[in-house]
């Protein structure tokens, strides 16, 4: 028989039955459907923790102080361990190192032209741009004579801008934070939504000094820093750099060996790294959980293809008696068994890719559906076809054309 012939006969026993055909293939369209949703929605969350660490700057070590807890208070920014000083000393005394930021952070309320806001205000110094790869919209950021002596100046993020100006330019405006007023010089690039839907352009910066002077109050003291990021000048120096900085801020603080640190380090790439291997591997678990359901559904294909054997008993025996070869209905069932799981794949295709970005969009995170996804899925699909229904359709080239022919 030609090959034509074979598949239009394939074709023509599925399409004979299209409700059974579409119940057969059901498992397949769930489990190829599983498999893609699962898969990108985990890679999704992985382009989210990504994203959500990244935009703290690349090559990036965070230090922060462990409060410190003792019988007697100490007065304002007693509970801070670090200093301006110690900030100070990472600079010149830690090589490989391309901008160190010491910076204090507090939330107030702005007013600016009849508009009200509530934001984040973080007390930097200028090498916090080049820490956090900021970089400006419109302005100018303050300089370092500006930052020492304290003025009021701030550069805003894009939704402070926003909300208080609308689409004016806020440059050379001036908002009163809290009740001090500081004059605007520039307006940050927008970075958009960091990880879990913080929003990185809701703040404003001013020099360090003013803020603890005029905006935190008591919370600080004088020279007290709530953190201090230090920028690696590449991702290979960055372990260097965390010990280097971690043992230089042991002896300055007189930590002996075997005490604890009163500050903490945080490596951006290190926690990076962590999270994306769980993610991963946490994706891996649910492709293959969701991978289940093909084997159920090449089962429920082996079964109604046995099933159809039986039915087609008489019909395999004439064409046999009439110059069929096995080998022609082998084929011939094996074409309905991958066609049947062929069909079921493209669907399930559809529904998982589909799955995926919906939940993308109602999670608010990015959707990634992979280019695999497609060539993988119906690869499963065909092979799923082929090993389940592989007994059936040798079971049917086995049968006795006389004995067949007999059978009612």
């Amino acid at each position: 028989m030609r090959a034509l012939e074979l598949v239009r006969f394939a074709m023509g026993a599925i399409v004979a039955h299209p409700l059974r055909s579409g119940l057969t293939s059901l498992g397949v369209v769930i489990g190829v459907a599983a498999v893609v949703m699962m898969t990108s929605i985990g890679l999704g969350a992985q382009k989210q923790v990504t994203g959500a660490i990244s935009g703290l700057g690349s090559n990036l070590i965070i230090v922060m102080p462990n409060f410190q807890r003792g019988p007697v208070s100490a007065g304002a920014g007693a509970g801070f361990s670090l200093r301006d000083a110690d900030a100070e000393a990472i600079e010149k005394q830690v090589d490989n190192v391309a901008a160190v930021a010491p910076s204090v952070t507090s939330r107030a309320q702005l007013a600016a032209d009849g508009a009200n806001w509530n934001s984040r205000i973080e007390g930097v110094t200028p090498a916090y741009m080049t820490a956090r790869d900021l970089a400006l919209a419109s302005g100018r950021m303050f300089d370092e004579r500006e930052a020492r002596q304290g003025r009021k100046v701030a550069v805003v993020g894009a939704t402070v801008a926003r909300e208080l100006w609308g689409e004016a330019d806020p440059v050379g405006r001036r908002v009163r934070i809290r009740t001090v007023p500081f004059e605007v010089i520039g307006v940050l690039e927008s970075k958009g939504q960091a990880g879990f839907g913080q929003d990185q352009d809701d703040l404003v910066l001013a020099p360090l000094q003013a803020v603890r002077s005029r905006i935190t109050g008591r919370r600080f003291g004088g020279d007290t820093v709530q953190t201090i990021y230090v920028k690696a000048i590449d991702a290979d120096t960055l372990d260097r750099v965390q010990e280097e900085v971690t043992a230089l801020l042991r002896e300055r603080h007189r930590i002996r060996q075997g005490e604890d640190d009163d500050f903490s380090i945080q490596n951006m790439a290190s926690i990076l790294a962590t999270m994306q291997a769980t993610v991963q591997a946490f994706t891996m678990f649910l492709a293959a959980v969701a991978a289940v359901s093909l084997v159920v559904g090449g089962v429920g294909i082996m079964n109604i293809m046995l099933v159809a054997v039986t039915e087609r008993t008489r019909e395999i025996g004439l064409r046999m008696a009439i110059g069929a070869r096995r080998s022609d209905v082998l084929i011939q069932f094996a074409l309905e068994s991958v066609a049947l799981s062929l069909v079921g794949g493209l669907i399930g295709l559809a529904i998982g890719a589909g799955g995926a970005v919906l939940v993308a969009k109602l999670a608010n995170w990015p959707a990634a559906v992979p280019a695999w996804a497609g060539p993988l899925a119906l690869g499963f699909s065909v092979t799923v076809g082929l090993v389940f229904g592989a007994y059936p359709s040798w079971r049917a080239s086995r049968l006795d054309p006389i004995e067949a022919l007999r059978r009612e």
